[in-house]
């Protein structure tokens, strides 16, 4: 019997009664609102049809005091994408410390005479997210100025502080060719200032019509193999470049064109083995500082006996939090998760580090509900947490040393500098919530939330949290964003000039096709 006849086969009064209990039973895990204003502008706003059928949780608390504002399902378990991030950043902070750095290391397996080396060079990694090609190549030049001009041996690429599982669990397979979901090592490389680890980039520039494209990589040593070309079109015809890692491989097939006399294309893809990646760009420094080695590259056991030759230590983690929670930078969250576990659990793995964040987490009273955490930058759908727990860390955090570097590293809204405003560049502007609210934002398919803090009109500093889980269609974002600007004007906003157009993606945004930077990722959901 289906449970519409079901209800309908019962007494009028047992209907009530049943009814009854289940709305108590719905709003039980919702605790007495105390802002009726806020509760009534609020509850319009969650009544927008794009939220028919999916699953909002939202919590608002008074930041100073803790007291709850409002709260629509806190306790209910959330996907949290890329607001996890605030978890492992702060977690980060407060276990490793706010000038804790990472240090990469060439080492040598022999002795030199006379300008050779004989023996190998160990590249050994130490976890440094933001090891840029130039400080590969300063690092070369530091070799050189060893007086050293031949290695008889090779260039070996040790990744080994870390555990060889290079995906997250849980990470979708066919994220894997696209820059937002690099593979993780202990040795890696980025090619430019936001730390894109584990990438390379793909540029193509048009010939004369007809002709097939010039197809070049960033750097230089990029170990891709290409399959196929890229065609010239004619003057204005625009561009249909195609540029597919397979999975599993360097091989990047290459489809489509670009018009004749525009602009250069580039695609970011991400590179499969990023230890031995960032020891074959090693390798090409040294060559260029006149260093020959004869041997090539080759993986490290980790297990060589070595002595220390040169070094280079990475910026602060106050500093490297900027660019992981303003554009989202995953391979940076991961990082932290795994230096996180080495350092404190002795193991540089994904479980040991979250078993570490876990017991963070704990010791701050926000061990309940258990949730579920399997990374540190959300790529996951196995993370779960509720917009209680995440509320409850927003006001943990105010209390901490390092609270101030870490709240200016989170986006601000509306703010066009890459750097400040980040994934919340495009959102919010013109409103109250522009240079106000400070919060990350985590989306990935049907799934959309931002949580921070927002300065009320009285001066009161709130703590928000808002999840939007399992939505199909329309985007949410209206909606997520509407809440934040209510909180930054006060009771003087009016839910029901909340417009569909307030979603406006980031600029500068590529497409899945052509590999992806990290405004894209939340562009395309994934972050």
């Amino acid at each position: 019997m289906s449970a519409r006849l079901y209800r309908r086969s019962i007494p009028l009064a047992a209907a009530v009664l049943a009814a009854s209990l289940l709305a108590v039973s719905a709003q039980a895990d919702d605790p007495a609102p105390a802002d009726a204003t806020l509760t009534a502008d609020l509850n319009t706003l969650l009544a927008d049809p794009r939220l028919a059928n999916a699953q909002a949780g939202v919590e608002v608390l008074d930041a100073t005091t803790g007291e709850v504002l409002y709260a629509r399902q806190p306790q209910a378990l959330f996907t949290p994408a890329s607001t996890l991030k605030t978890v492992t950043s702060t977690a980060a902070l407060d276990l490793l410390g706010a000038d804790y750095r990472f240090t990469t290391e060439v080492r040598t397996t022999g002795a030199a005479y006379d300008g050779t080396l004989v023996g190998d060079l160990v590249l050994r990694g130490g976890g440094d997210p933001s090891l840029l090609v130039q400080d590969l190549d300063e690092l070369a030049s530091k070799v050189a100025a060893t007086g050293v001009s031949t290695v008889t041996g090779r260039v070996l690429a040790d990744g080994t502080r870390y555990d060889s599982t290079p995906l997250g669990p849980g990470w979708a397979w066919d994220d894997e060719p696209y820059s937002y979901s690099p593979q993780i090592s202990a040795l890696t490389v980025a090619n430019d200032a936001e730390y894109m680890m584990d990438t390379a980039q793909v540029v193509i520039t048009p010939g004369a019509a007809g002709e097939a494209a010039k197809v070049t990589t960033v750097p230089a040593e990029a170990p891709l193999k290409f399959v196929g070309t890229v065609a010239t079109g004619a003057a204005g015809s625009g561009s249909t470049a195609g540029v597919d890692r397979r999975r599993g491989s360097n091989d990047v097939s290459l489809s489509g064109s670009v018009a004749a006399g525009s602009a250069p294309v580039t695609a970011w893809v991400t590179v499969e083995d990023p230890s031995t990646y960032a020891a074959k760009v090693f390798a090409g420094a040294l060559a260029r500082h006149g260093v020959k080695v004869l041997r090539g590259v080759q993986a490290a056991n980790g297990s060589e006996a070595s002595q220390p030759l040169a070094s280079h230590q990475s910026k602060t983690l106050a500093e490297l939090i900027v660019p992981m929670l303003k554009i989202s930078n995953n391979g940076i969250a991961e990082h932290l998760t795994k230096e996180i576990g080495k350092v404190k659990g002795g193991r540089g793995d994904w479980a040991t580090g979250v078993n570490q964040v876990n017991a963070f987490l704990k010791a701050n009273n926000l061990s309940t509900p258990a949730g579920r955490q399997v990374d540190g930058s959300g790529l996951s759908r196995y993370d779960l947490t509720t917009p209680a727990k995440m509320a409850g860390l927003l006001k943990v955090a105010q209390d901490k040393p390092w609270f101030n570097a870490w709240y200016n590293a989170l986006p601000v809204a509306g703010n066009p500098e890459r750097m400040v405003g980040g994934t919340l560049a495009a959102r919010m502007r013109g409103t109250k919530a522009e240079n106000n609210v400070h919060a990350k934002s985590g989306s990935m398919g049907g799934v959309d939330n931002l949580l921070g803090y927002a300065t009320a009109p009285d001066g009161r500093k709130l703590a928000f949290v808002v999840m939007v889980n399992n939505y199909a269609g329309t985007s949410p974002r209206p909606v997520v964003d509407a809440i934040a600007v209510r909180l930054a004007t006060g009771p003087a906003a009016a839910p029901a000039q909340l417009k569909s157009n307030s979603l406006v993606a980031p600029s500068g945004s590529g497409d899945a096709h052509t590999g992806t930077r990290w405004e894209d990722c939340e562009t395309l959901s994934h972050c």
